[in-house]
């Protein structure tokens, strides 16, 4: 055997809507990698033959999702090895696609807030697997009834977050007509034990009605009240000036010529 040759470290499953990659450590030198993908029920997948890299996409080997997989990282002498000797290797965790990879980013498509209501439509994210067409299967095509949605949404400007919950690929919910509101889309796994909340859309908010001073806020008046008042201010010192020197022209006009 190679005893001397180091074995992978650190090895860690990173899973995003179902795209895979196992990462490791540390940088070989003097020997290479290979990773065999062992599931409980498939033959054993080789990936990332021979590799310098610390990192493998296993995606494609991971495809029956509800199975579980461990990863064996070879270490194999540069120069090549006897076929007969068994390079040595580390094991990964125990890994399961369907229970630990996590929901990606869902897409906010439109929204609208009419009167006291607010709608918010919005996609799957989609996984890297195809179906026999070639179009991608989204991650609801995949989780099917497991998978819901959860909308989180408060009036613009406060704290109180209220919750909504769908299966579908819309929200629907009551507001106050006269405020605008802010929010964000996660998908959620009710029965996962880990990693049921997805990773969280980007926030939104609406702008009915929105006034200068939500906008910007009273800072935004008190100067420009400032302003005004200083320029009227102004105005009045210098129509008291000219008036006093307009009436002193006036009496001086009026006083006789001396020595007429």
């Amino acid at each position: 055997g190679n005893p001397e040759l180091p074995t992978a470290v650190n090895i860690t499953w990173s899973s995003i809507n179902f795209k895979t990659i196992l990462q490791w450590q540390p940088k070989p030198s003097g020997y290479l990698y290979t990773v065999e993908i062992h599931g409980q029920a498939t033959d054993t997948k080789k990936k990332c033959i021979l590799t310098a890299e610390t990192e493998c996409d296993v995606t494609d080997v991971l495809r029956n999702v509800k199975e579980t997989y461990t990863a064996h990282i070879l270490s194999v002498p540069s120069s090549g090895t006897d076929n007969f000797e068994e390079p040595p290797f580390a094991v990964s965790e125990k890994f399961t696609p369907y229970s630990q990879t996590v929901l990606g980013k869902p897409e906010i498509q439109n929204y609208t807030q009419k009167g006291s209501k607010l709608n918010v439509m919005f996609q799957d994210p989609l996984t890297p697997y195809t179906f026999p067409n070639g179009s991608f299967q989204s991650i609801r095509d995949i989780f099917q009834d497991d998978l819901e949605y959860k909308l989180y949404y408060w009036k613009d400007q406060s704290s109180g977050k209220k919750a909504a919950t769908t299966k579908s690929h819309e929200f629907e919910v009551s507001v106050d007509s006269a405020k605008n509101y802010c929010f964000y889309i996660q998908g959620v796994i009710p029965s996962h034990r880990e990693n049921r909340n997805g990773q969280e859309s980007m926030v939104l908010c609406t702008s009915v009605g929105r006034t200068i001073l939500d906008e910007y806020g009273a800072e935004v008046f008190i100067i420009a009240a400032v302003i005004a008042i200083a320029i009227i201010t102004l105005a009045i010192v210098l129509s008291v000036i000219l008036c006093k020197r307009k009436n002193a022209k006036a009496a001086r006009e009026k006083e006789p010529l001396n020595g007429v």
